[in-house]
């Protein structure tokens, strides 16, 4: 049998970095965005074919773990493939590393089908859940990503700011990798220069729009301070 996967090379290029000529966390899930949105159309459950159903996908959650950041110039290879289904998920995992074979991220995503109209969420097709392939020689992720507490609602939040056109994705929603810019840049220079992400869960749980009002609450975990929650409100309706 023919695994499903799909492997591409990219390229770090310089409007990819942040200040420390390092690889942005959001140009790192830009990456994982492009990978499977070709691999879905290969494999024929691409934007365009479900629009055929007047169905679109949703990302619902993603977890990636990062164990090294590459630097402007240097190349990634990432390679995904789909791991079945997960009752209404699909679920689609990534592995990043560099030409030799170094580890550079792994990362598992969930997906759900949405009917345009009604918003109802979509039992996945059975030709999906019959691609629930476990590479040879790979190993499996520890745990498909979970179900996020809200950050305190008593600790730190960002002034307001709007969703501008740039933020927007073709759905015009705002594009998923972008809350992880707005996470970024809630943070001060210093922070950022010194520190780098380990890894990053996020939930999906609502669309925001053109010209909303978005705030971002943000807390320590109780029991280790390394670990950083984030809220991305609504303002207009305090929706999470």
């Amino acid at each position: 049998m023919e695994y499903p996967k799909l492997e591409k090379i990219y390229p770090v290029h310089v409007y990819e970095t942040g200040p420390d000529g390092k690889l942005n966390l959001h140009s790192l899930f830009d990456y994982l965005q492009d990978i499977a949105s070709d691999h879905a159309v290969h494999l024929g459950f691409g934007r365009d074919d479900l629009m055929k159903q007047n169905h679109f996908w949703v990302l619902s959650r993603i977890y990636a773990e990062i164990s090294a950041w590459p630097v402007w110039g240097e190349t990634i290879i990432l390679k995904t493939w789909p791991r079945g289904t997960d009752r209404l998920f699909a679920i689609r995992d990534f592995e990043a590393r560099y030409p030799d074979g170094r580890s550079i991220a792994r990362a598992t995503s969930s997906w759900l089908i949405i009917d345009r109209d009604t918003k109802r969420i979509q039992r996945p097709d059975s030709n999906l859940s019959r691609l629930n392939s476990e590479l040879p020689g790979e190993k499996a992720f520890p745990r498909n990503a979970m179900k996020l507490e809200p950050a305190g609602v008593n600790d730190r939040v960002t002034p307001p700011f709007r969703v501008t056109i740039s933020d927007l994705d073709v759905n015009f929603h705002t594009n998923n990798a972008r809350y992880l810019k707005w996470i970024t840049d809630s943070y001060d220079l210093d922070f950022i220069l010194n520190n780098e992400p380990l890894s990053a869960e996020i939930n999906y749980l609502a669309e925001s729009r053109f010209n909303e009002s978005i705030a971002i609450t943000k807390s320590e975990e109780s029991n280790d301070s390394n670990v950083l929650n984030h809220s991305i409100m609504r303002t207009s309706d305090s929706t999470e």
